[in-house]
């Protein structure tokens, strides 16, 4: 009898870790990031995938989903819309992939998402900021966004403006969607909010070699600030030809984020320090001591092998990417399954959740697919060493 009892909790033993052994050779669950890996100093992209991957790394720490590991793959699209369409296509094929993640280029997102929707590919959005990306008339929605909007940075910028006794602004845009999307946010904030008197609105084209035309069109239109929205690349150009003008042809300059996704701070050099600028964030690492905050910067130093906070790389894309992993993780245990479609309904019927940038009583319903709101959003500074400053912790 003994021997039988012992025969029994062997073969039973062995059940359990076959059981095992089978769900985990059920291959991984995979979250693609699809973004601008191969644009020369950009950050942005490689944020995404250190904020995803130290989620992910927690959650298979304890044990994964549904059995199964989560696993980041990634996709370059260079910021050119078709080479995204052709890797949402490729990936939309593996039915391990879950959901695709996009990064900081709102033209990019914009034109994916037709295919997004033909697909029913989930798209987590943790950096384009364009209104339209969740203002769609697609019905039901599979874009969900953890991120700043247009809208609301417009706002912040100029009330930031405002503040410093600015009535009369400026704004150079790029002749792109987020361009137009900002401009279109501007003209509303200085009509029912800030009654500022935007002097002018001057395009450029990505690409372009130099901004100083434009720039003077502004100063000599009467703008006591300038609205930025450019990404590093062109804030680079501005800030260096700004640097050559004489003091008081320097207007301060209010940016939009997108310079915090490259190496503008490096690239611009000394030039920065002839120019006042700000910038509008959603997170900072600097200063937090919470225990969510203290486990990725952990987390940080074994993908990124340093846990500074104040060397953390374009800190609103590892923030935001980790917090839209972990409501995504959460989202596949509720709906018991990866079923792009069963996963999208999950989404939008989670519970409250406490992220790393904050507490998200309800991340998504039916008709909100923006986790964040305005009250997120906040100005600051690059310090003298890089760091990106809220700014009433600035010293500079």
């Amino acid at each position: 009898m003994a021997c039988f009892r012992n025969l029994r909790s062997f073969v039973l033993a062995t059940a359990v870790v076959l059981a095992s052994a089978t769900a985990f050779a059920a291959g991984n669950i995979k979250i693609a990031i699809d973004a601008e890996f191969g644009i020369p100093s950009s950050t942005s992209a490689q944020a995404v995938r250190n904020g995803a991957q130290v989620a992910v790394n927690e959650i298979n720490a304890a044990g994964g989903v549904l059995g199964r590991k989560l696993e980041v793959i990634e996709r370059d699209n260079r910021a050119v819309p078709a080479r995204s369409l052709n890797n949402l296509r490729e990936l939309a094929a593996d039915p391990d992939v879950v959901a695709v993640m996009c990064a900081r280029y709102t033209p990019v997102v914009v034109e994916m998402l037709p295919e997004i929707h033909r697909l029913k590919l989930p798209l987590l959005d943790p950096w384009a900021a364009g209104d339209s990306i969740t203002g769609t008339d697609y019905r039901p929605s599979y874009v969900f966004r953890l991120s700043l909007r247009d809208s609301w940075a417009l706002q912040v910028m100029m009330r930031h403006a405002l503040k410093s006794g600015v009535r009369k602004v400026g704004i150079l845009l790029p002749n792109t969607e987020w361009g137009r999307s900002s401009l279109k946010a501007a003209e509303k904030t200085a009509a029912s909010d800030t009654h500022q008197e935007i002097v002018t609105a001057q395009w450029y084209n990505w690409g372009d070699p130099s901004l100083i035309e434009r720039y003077q069109a502004v100063r000599k239109a009467g703008a006591e600030a300038l609205i930025l929205v450019a990404n590093d690349r062109e804030a680079v150009i501005l800030v260096k030809e700004m640097a050559k003008l004489p003091k008081e042809e320097r207007l301060p300059v209010v940016a939009h984020w997108g310079i915090t996704g490259g190496q503008f701070f490096e690239l611009s050099g000394p030039a920065l320090n002839a120019v006042d600028l700000t910038v509008v964030q959603t997170y900072s690492f600097i200063g937090k001591t919470d225990p969510i905050a203290k486990r990725v910067l952990a987390g940080l130093k074994s993908v990124t092998g340093s846990d500074d906070p104040r060397k953390v790389v374009s800190p609103v894309g590892v923030a935001h990417a980790y917090d839209l992993v972990h409501l995504l993780a959460k989202a596949i245990r509720q709906a018991r399954s990866t079923d792009r479609q069963a996963v999208r309904t999950a989404l939008e019927n989670l519970g409250a959740h406490q992220g790393l940038v904050r507490q998200l009583d309800k991340p998504f319903t039916d008709k909100r697919h923006d986790a964040l709101s305005i009250n997120e959003v906040f100005m600051a500074r690059f310090a003298d060493d890089g760091a990106i400053e809220p700014l009433l912790k600035t010293r500079r």
